[in-house]
């Protein structure tokens, strides 16, 4: 069950407040072709050779002490690389982060311990074949493999061309690297390329990104808790189409030579035409100890606790006042607070780390509500009178962007609109941060739109959640003494109060400028099917780049689909282009969610689906203003009516981007005015004007 087309996922603490949001397991979300493990317990994998799941969900790929052995470790399942409905279209791009570790033994342990591999294979069997102790797992004695591995080689080979030891090579079709570098990582401050020793029982994070486009792989390396590098480890051209076909396997292969060595992968996540979810490392499983006997294993918890429980027999007298003086230390270190002189004004927005270890016990698993990319999420209860909150516990690896974004949030926390979820505070505390926010109780709206027999809602709920929505999002750009972009509305995104009044939450994107300038150009960031086009070519949020998110939303809210969908002919379908065509037909009311039957207002869906329409037109400033959709939803202003023109520039968007793009999202749209199309201007198509 590692990747099911979903989007119940979110990254931040707004979607995870309630205990009945699914889709977050143990070790990691999912959402579209993606997955997150921060861990491996409890995780579907296809193993082989000595790798295994410790129990604190750690995967080991070869065990310490087997020698000439090899260790696989796969998704279960092969992934669709090849994009169109029966993947013969062109290769998918592809992003991965995972940690690794690799230790050894003995005096000659750098010279003599193998590396391991990221593989992508067309059949995991293949490797089975391999022969013991041969390089990464990967041998058979025949080099024509038929996978491409990124491999974190240590020993040098002749036999595949290897220019050196401990380096970092791809390879494409052969075990002979196409081209490698020395192991290492840039300091973005001076650009010198820093040594970095994988053979140290230290964790290291990689990054590796392939444009199926450009033909290009990247690989970047950083130790774990370091941001990513700006400048990339390796880069190298390599057309993967003959390796990778309509689908593939994707996972790791390691093995050991005539040394006790051992290769471990503590988190990992992946993503198809998109970027791979970030790990969150405050919750990945620990390293076990180094073991410095040549002969011995890695201790099993028991030994370890056997050592303990002798130890203390010995001394009882020091050991408990050892313990004493530790609790006493440790007490205080856990419950002290960072604080630097720029939070000093941001006083009763902050709580104590105390308060709120006691108000989720302890950050007990009987509270967790949910686990994702960016952290973990807890039920608490605060103070007297009980007050029930959500507490999002999450790590953060930069100073600065710590002190960034607690800055954003700070500015967010001052919100004040009945419709979007309230963020009470936030506590700091060594590299932790953690948020306060109300408890939202009924969850998220996506529950209710996309959970197969689970609870629905009528059309006066979903009409009364969609206008809560327009009303939060004017708040947003026009009425606060700032302008918000939120970048990443999406039924996900939605919470629903005790009384189903619906909040925009998840404000982990959002970006903040005054009403007299622009936002800079940033990133693309969101979710895919929700993402505007015209972000693509410039990177820029604005406005009405969330009025497009929320024409898909109002689509999704009345359909009861998602914007990315399976027909039933088993071909992907985008929403905005299946409620077009039927209003080309004049069967519109077709594509309402069947669940509603036939109780609903039928003046008032057609408005909400041509709304929908409206807002997602190709271009970005011939979209309706927020404060023009509210006056329609008030039923202020006629009902939007799509004209010819609006109609035909669609169709010829439609016909350019062949109906679907490869990748699963909105491609970039034509930039010619729809005067030069139709004579007519874009206040004419939209009849009202913004």
């Amino acid at each position: 069950m590692f990747l099911k087309p979903s989007h119940m996922v979110a990254p931040l603490v707004l979607l995870l407040m309630a205990a009945g949001h699914c889709c977050l397991e143990a070790t990691g979300g999912y959402d579209g072709w993606q997955f997150v493990l921060n861990g491996f317990a409890g995780a579907n994998l296809t193993l082989g050779g000595t790798s295994m799941v410790l129990p604190n969900g750690l995967l080991m790929l070869t065990n310490g002490a087997t020698r000439k052995m090899k260790g696989h470790a796969f998704h279960p399942s092969p992934l669709p690389f090849g994009s169109g409905s029966n993947g013969a279209g062109p290769l998918r791009s592809f992003s991965t982060t995972f940690v690794l570790a690799i230790f050894g033994h003995g005096r000659h342990a750098d010279l003599s311990v193998r590396g391991l591999s990221f593989l992508i294979s067309a059949s995991w069997e293949v490797l089975s074949t391999a022969l013991s102790g041969q390089p990464l797992g990967l041998s058979n004695g025949n080099q024509n493999a038929s996978i491409f591995a990124m491999e974190f080689d240590t020993l040098y080979n002749a036999q595949f061309s290897d220019t050196k030891n401990k380096y970092v090579g791809v390879d494409g079709d052969s075990l002979v690297s196409l081209n490698s570098a020395n192991i290492g990582n840039y300091d973005d401050g001076t650009g010198r390329l820093l040594n970095l020793s994988v053979i140290s029982w230290k964790a290291i994070q990689v990054w590796v990104d392939y444009d199926s486009k450009a033909t290009v792989i990247t690989m970047t390396m950083a130790p774990l808790g370091v941001v990513r590098p700006k400048q990339p480890m390796l880069q190298t051209t390599i057309d993967l189409s003959g390796v990778v076909q309509s689908t593939a396997y994707v996972g790791f292969s390691s093995a050991m030579c005539n040394i006790t060595s051992g290769h471990f992968i503590l988190g990992w996540s992946f993503a198809l035409h998109g970027p791979a979810p970030i790990l969150d490392i405050s919750v990945m499983p620990a390293l076990p100890s180094a073991w410095t006997n040549n002969n011995q294993s890695i201790p099993p918890p028991s030994m370890s606790m056997s050592l303990k429980l002798m130890l203390a027999l010995a001394s009882v007298t020091l050991v408990s006042v050892g313990i004493g003086i530790y609790v006493s230390a440790r007490r205080r270190i856990n419950f002290s607070k960072v604080q630097e002189d720029w939070e000093v004004s941001l006083g009763p927005n902050r709580f104590s780390y105390k308060d709120l270890f006691h108000a989720t016990e302890g950050f007990s698993e009987k509270n967790l509500l949910g686990r994702g990319g960016f952290g973990s999420v807890y039920k608490g209860v605060l103070g007297k009178p009980d007050m029930e909150v959500a507490v999002k516990r999450m790590s953060h690896n930069s100073r600065q962007g710590v002190k960034e974004f607690i800055a954003e949030v700070v500015s967010i926390g001052r919100l004040r609109h009945r419709n979007i979820t309230r963020l009470l505070g936030y506590c700091r505390r060594k590299g932790e941060l953690l948020l306060v926010y109300d408890y939202m109780e009924n969850g998220s709206l996506d529950k209710y739109l996309h959970t197969r027999n689970g609870p629905t809602l009528c059309w006066s709920q979903r009409y009364s959640i969609i206008k809560g929505v327009a009303s939060s999002l004017l708040y947003l750009h026009e009425e606060w003494e700032q302008v918000i972009i939120h970048r990443d509305i999406k039924a996900s995104n939605v919470l629903l109060d005790n009384k189903m009044n619906g909040r925009l939450g998840d404000f982990g994107l959002a970006r903040i400028y005054d009403h007299e300038t622009a936002a800079e150009t940033t990133h693309v960031a969101g979710t895919m099917g929700y993402l505007a086009p015209e972000l693509s070519r410039t990177g820029r949020p604005t406005p009405f780049s969330d009025v497009y998110a929320f024409g898909v939303f109002l689509l999704e809210v009345t359909c009861g689909r998602r914007p990315i969908f399976i027909d039933e002919q088993n071909n992907r379908v985008l929403l905005v282009e299946r409620v077009l065509q039927h209003h080309l037909n004049n069967s519109m009311l077709d594509t309402v969610d069947p669940r509603l039957g036939v109780e609903f207002n039928m003046e008032e869906v057609t408005m909400v689906l041509k709304l929908g329409l409206l807002c997602t037109y190709p271009l970005p400033n011939a979209r309706p203003i927020m404060r023009k959709v509210m006056q329609y939803l008030d039923h202020d202003q006629s009902p939007p009516d799509l004209s010819p023109a609006y109609i035909s520039y669609l169709m010829m968007v439609q016909m350019q981007n062949e109906g679907f793009d490869s990748d699963n999202m909105p491609r970039s749209r034509p930039t010619a005015s729809v005067a030069t199309l139709s004579g007519e201007s874009s206040a004419t198509i939209l009849r009202e004007g913004r």
